[in-house]
C-alpha cells in the first residue's frame, strides 16, 4: 500500500463500520464516463456534504490492490450492470490536497513540485523505470508507466481547491498548480494515460477568460449538480430512516439541517450535521465551532450593490434573485453583489433554486450561522435587532401591545436602508427579521393563503411546541384596528385550526408621517 497509489480500502471499511448511508449509487455514473471523452469529472459541494467519503468509496471500488467485493455487495451499485466490470480492476492515485496545504514548513510556492516529487516516486515504488525514463515531470512519468506496464489509471483528487483557497494573494502559486492540473488533465496524451479522473472540492473550477481552466471536465456543483443531486447530502427519506431508527424527533432534524434545494431535489440535508445530531442525540447548529464567522462576515461586510440589504432579507426568511455565471471560481476575485451571493451557495450558507435564479437561507442551523456573522460585522442595528427578538416574541405571546409597538419601531427605525419604499411588503421583511428568533419554534409564512385571502405572516408553531399560533397584518397609514378587522373579516385564522384552538391575532399599523408603530393583539 502506497502514499498515493493504490491506497487500499482502509478508510472506506471504517465508513461502513460506522453508520452508512448507501450513496453508492455515485459509482454507476462515474463507470458510465471511463474511457470516453466524459472521464474527467469534478464534484464541488460545500463542506461536510461528504465529497472525502466519497472520493474514499472510489479508491476502494477501483483500486486492484484490494478486494473490495464485501465492502459493496449489499449496496446499491451491486445491481449496476457495471458492478464486475469495473470492481477493483485499476490502480488509483488518491491525492488528498489539504494533507499539502495543511504541512507545516510547506508554503504554498512549494505545493506544486513536492507533489510532483512524492507522487512520482510512490508510483516508481509501484512501476519502476529505467532512469532515463523517469526524468521529467509527473505527467512525462506515467507516461512512460503506461507505454511499458500497458496500464491506465484511475486519479481522484479530494479537495482540488485546497491550493487555490490557501493561495488567495500568491497568484504565481495558484497559476503553478493550475498549470498542474492542466498538464496532466488536458490533451489528447491524458486520454491514453487515464481511464478516468476524479475531483473534489468546494469551489468549481477557477476560470481564465471566462472559461474553465480545465473545459474538458464534466462539474457538479451546487448551482449545476447535474444526476449528482443525491450522492452528497441525505434525502428526507434517507433521514426520517435514521430518526426512528435513533429514536430522534424528524421534526426538529427537518427544522435544523433541511432546506437545501439542489438540482431537482426540493429537500437536501446536511449530512455531517444529521450524523452529529443522531450521534449526541440533540439538535443544534454544528458549523458554530468551525471557525466560518470570519469567512462570511468578511464577505457580507462586502455590502456591493446594496448587498446588506439583501443579508437582511434572507435572514428575514425572503430571498434574493442571483446571477451565478459572472463568478470566476476564484475568492481573490470578488467584485459584485452576485460574486459574493454566489461564493455564499457554494460554501453552503445559501441554497439555490435554479428554476427562479433566487438564492435563500436553507435551514435554522445555516441562520444561527449567519447571524453570528452579521454580529461580527459592523451592523450593529441588525445584531441589535436579533439579539433582541427574543424579548419580542415574549412581548407578543404576553399579549404586551406597547412593548410590542416599541420593539417594531425600533427594529424599522434602525433598519431603514430595506424599507426607503415604506410598503407593505418592505414592513413584513423588517418584522420578519425582528421576530428572527421565533423561527426555533415556529414555522414562519409570510403571504401564506388563509380562509379568504393571504394573511402578511403566519406563525405555525412546531411540533411538541406549547405556544399558540401568530396570525400577523400589517398596514401603512391606516390603523391597528383597520388590521384586526382584516384578519376576522378575512377569517385567516381558519388556516390554524389544525395547530391551535387559541391564536393569537396581531395588528400593527406604521404611521410614515410620525414614523410610529401602533399595535393590537388578541385571541383568536
Amino acid at each position: 500500500m502506497g502514499a498515493y497509489i493504490n491506497i487500499g480500502n482502509e478508510k472506506f471499511q471504517s465508513s461502513r463500520a460506522s453508520e452508512y448511508v448507501d450513496k453508492s449509487g455515485l459509482i454507476g455514473v462515474v463507470n458510465e464516463t471511463l474511457f470516453t471523452k466524459r472521464r474527467f469529472s469534478c464534484v464541488t459541494r460545500s463542506r461536510r456534504f461528504g465529497k472525502s467519503m466519497a472520493a474514499e468509496m472510489l479508491c476502494a471500488y477501483y483500486d486492484h490492490s484490494c478486494d473490495s467485493r464485501s465492502l459493496f455487495e449489499d449496496l446499491e451499485i451491486a445491481k449496476d450492470p457495471s458492478f464486475e466490470q469495473h470492481l477493483n480492476k485499476y490502480p488509483v492515485i488518491y491525492v488528498d490536497m489539504t494533507g499539502f496545504t495543511s504541512r507545516d514548513g510547506l508554503p504554498v510556492s512549494d505545493i506544486v513540485p513536492v507533489l510532483q516529487k512524492e507522487v512520482k516516486e510512490d508510483v516508481l515504488k509501484v512501476y519502476p523505470l529505467e532512469e532515463k525514463e523517469t526524468e521529467g515531470d509527473l505527467m512525462t512519468t506515467l507516461t512512460n508507466i503506461k507505454e511499458r506496464y500497458h496500464v491506465k489509471f484511475i486519479m481522484i483528487i479530494d479537495e482540488w481547491d485546497a491550493v487555490c483557497r490557501e493561495a488567495l494573494n500568491d497568484k504565481t502559486s495558484m497559476d503553478r498548480y493550475v498549470n498542474l492540473l492542466r498538464r496532466l488533465f488536458k490533451g489528447s496524451q491524458s486520454e491514453l494515460v487515464f481511464a478516468g479522473v476524479y475531483m473534489t472540492g468546494i469551489l468549481p473550477i477557477k476560470k481564465y477568460n471566462t472559461e474553465s481552466a480545465l473545459n474538458n471536465f464534466k462539474e457538479y456543483s451546487m448551482v449545476e449538480p447535474g444526476n449528482t443531486a443525491t450522492f452528497f447530502g441525505f434525502t428526507k427519506d434517507e433521514v426520517r430512516v435514521l430518526a426512528q431508527k435513533y429514536d430522534i424527533d424528524f421534526n426538529e432534524l427537518e427544522k435544523w439541517y433541511d432546506g437545501y434545494m439542489i438540482g431537482d431535489e426540493p429537500s437536501i440535508f446536511n449530512p455531517n450535521s444529521v450524523m452529529e445530531a443522531v450521534n449526541r442525540h440533540r439538535c443544534r447548529s454544528f458549523w458554530s465551532a468551525t471557525g466560518a464567522y470570519d469567512a462570511v462576515s468578511r464577505y457580507i461586510s462586502m455590502n456591493y450593490g446594496g448587498l446588506k440589504d439583501d443579508i437582511l432579507k434572507l435572514l428575514a426568511g425572503g430571498r434574493a434573485k442571483v446571477k451565478t455565471t459572472t463568478f470566476d471560481n476564484d475568492l481573490s476575485q470578488i467584485s459584485s453583489r452576485d460574486d459574493v451571493l454566489t461564493v455564499l451557495i457554494h460554501l453552503g450558507y445559501l441554497s439555490f433554486d435554479w428554476r427562479k435564479n433566487e438564492c435563500y437561507v436553507p435551514d435554522m442551523e445555516v441562520a444561527d450561522v449567519l447571524s453570528n456573522a452579521v454580529s461580527e460585522t459592523n451592523w450593529k442595528n441588525v445584531a441589535d435587532a436579533l439579539r433582541d427578538s427574543d424579548e419580542l416574541l415574549e412581548y407578543t405571546l404576553n399579549g404586551d401591545e406597547q412593548a410590542v409597538a416599541a420593539a417594531l419601531e425600533m427594529a424599522h427605525d434602525e433598519n431603514t436602508s430595506i424599507l426607503s419604499y415604506n410598503n407593505e411588503n418592505s414592513l413584513s421583511c423588517v418584522i420578519s427579521l425582528a421576530y428572527f428568533s421565533a423561527r426555533n419554534d415556529y414555522k414562519i409564512h409570510r403571504e401564506m393563503p388563509s380562509g379568504k385571502g393571504f394573511a402578511d405572516m403566519i406563525f405555525i408553531p412546531r411540533k411538541n411546541v406549547d405556544k399558540p399560533a401568530l396570525v400577523v397584518e400589517l398596514k401603512v397609514d391606516k390603523s391597528a384596528e383597520t388590521a384586526i378587522s382584516q384578519i376576522k373579516r378575512k377569517n385567516y385564522p381558519a388556516s390554524l385550526a389544525d395547530y391551535t384552538d387559541n391564536p393569537l391575532l396581531v395588528g400593527d399599523n406604521y404611521d410614515k408621517k410620525t414614523k410610529t408603530h401602533t399595535c393590537i393583539i388578541e385571541k383568536g
